[in-house]
């Protein structure tokens, strides 16, 4: 571990995206703390990613003592537990980075674009946290097949969308650190974008009986 790399804190960790998520930034040299409603479910997890990591970087907790030991949270939980757990854990969030990757998927029409209210998800969560935290929309797109692989190229970009600049280009490089290629792309109202695009690639995988369909941006670098 890094220990000039801040101790990031995944709340969904025991999921197949999250433990993916904190599968590569343990990789990179965080430190990882896994959040659960389940401690047991999150020390369990923990226990298999630091036997593929061949060393303890990542621990398990339930959500609120994580999202207390570390300096930026990512909310990785089913879309009906989104609000419920930003709630949960509000009070360690003061001043601190929250990457949101909920998708508003409702089952089992998982491949229909179902936007709460036409808005977006995440955007509703920087409404309820207020300014004290700042909310950063991202890793949506990104197949927790491909997370799962250390060493393996994600084929797939990220969309980064967050009211604060300066947030979403740290995400860009926490992104980067891990091997995906990333991109700011405006505010959090944009992540409509990236919520909606989940449906479609699950669509796609499903038609075309792939693992992992992803999304690329052109014309840029």
């Amino acid at each position: 571990m890094n220990p000039e790399l801040p101790v990031i804190a995944v709340l969904g960790g025991a999921g197949k995206q999250g433990s993916g998520l904190a599968l590569r930034w343990a990789h990179a040299g965080h430190r990882v703390v896994i959040g659960s409603r389940t401690p047991e479910r999150a020390a369990a997890v923990a226990a298999e990613l630091n036997a593929l990591l061949g060393e303890e970087r990542v621990q398990g907790s339930d959500n609120r003592d994580a999202a207390h030991q570390a300096g930026i949270v990512v909310l990785a939980v089913p879309f009906a537990a989104q609000r419920a757990t930003a709630e949960e854990v509000r009070d360690a969030l003061d001043g601190k980075l929250l990457i949101d990757v909920t998708v508003p998927l409702v089952p089992p029409k998982v491949g229909r674009v179902q936007l709460p209210d036409g808005k977006s998800a995440v955007e509703a969560i920087q409404v309820l946290l207020g300014d004290a935290t700042r909310v950063v929309s991202a890793f949506q797109n990104v197949s927790a097949h491909h997370l799962r692989k250390i060493g393996h190229e994600i084929d797939c970009d990220v969309l980064v969308c967050a009211d604060d600049k300066a947030a979403g280009e740290q995400v860009v490089e926490l992104a980067h650190a891990i091997g995906i290629r990333a991109w700011y792309a405006g505010p959090l109202a944009n992540s409509v974008v990236a919520e909606g695009l989940t449906s479609v690639l699950i669509s796609l995988n499903q038609r075309y009986k792939v693992p992992g369909a992803g999304i690329r941006i052109t014309g840029i670098g």
